[in-house]
């Protein structure tokens, strides 16, 4: 199965500030750090020389993986016709068997955050709720059997639990 690529407007935002941020900001701080530890002398027992270029190394790395995978990922903004449905950015509210509620939203592989609920579009859970409606019955293959679910409401505002 292909990945998807898709990301929400606000999920796009936070990457392009974090790039933005380590490249105009915390890069430029760190290359003044090292270059001041470098002139102390001895960079081979300098700590600071040393945490500075491995900073710099996880600085560079991120920079390179943002600017490559803001190339090419794709923005989805939800539209009226989805309404209705679930779909990329949706907020879904769950019933289980147990008649205990969950409340997710489906986004992008960069932007998943289990504390806030937020799912991968690749996940097994919102591969099973894409293109279902209201009171849909939904079936998860989980490691411990099947779970069912009854899908109680859909929105792409937030939803509370």
């Amino acid at each position: 199965m292909q990945k998807a690529n898709y990301i929400t407007r606000e999920g796009y935002l936070a990457l392009d500030r974090e790039l933005k941020y380590l490249w105009k900001e915390e890069r430029p701080k760190v290359t003044q750090a090292v270059s001041d530890a470098a002139a102390l002398g001895d960079r081979s027992e300098n700590a600071e020389y040393i945490y500075g270029k491995r900073r710099l190394r996880e600085i560079d790395r991120r920079v390179h993986f943002l600017t490559k995978r803001l190339e090419i990922l794709t923005i989805v903004d939800s539209a009226p016709k989805q309404e209705g449905k679930v779909f990329f950015g949706a907020w879904v509210k769950l019933e289980d068997e147990n008649e205990n509620l969950h409340v997710y939203r489906i986004v992008g592989t960069d932007e998943f955050d289990p504390k806030k609920n937020w799912i991968s579009i690749n996940s097994p859970v919102a591969r099973a709720l894409i293109g279902h409606k209201i009171d849909d019955e939904v079936t998860i293959m989980t490691p411990n059997g099947k779970v069912y679910y009854v899908i109680v409401e859909i929105s792409y505002t937030e939803l509370k639990s």
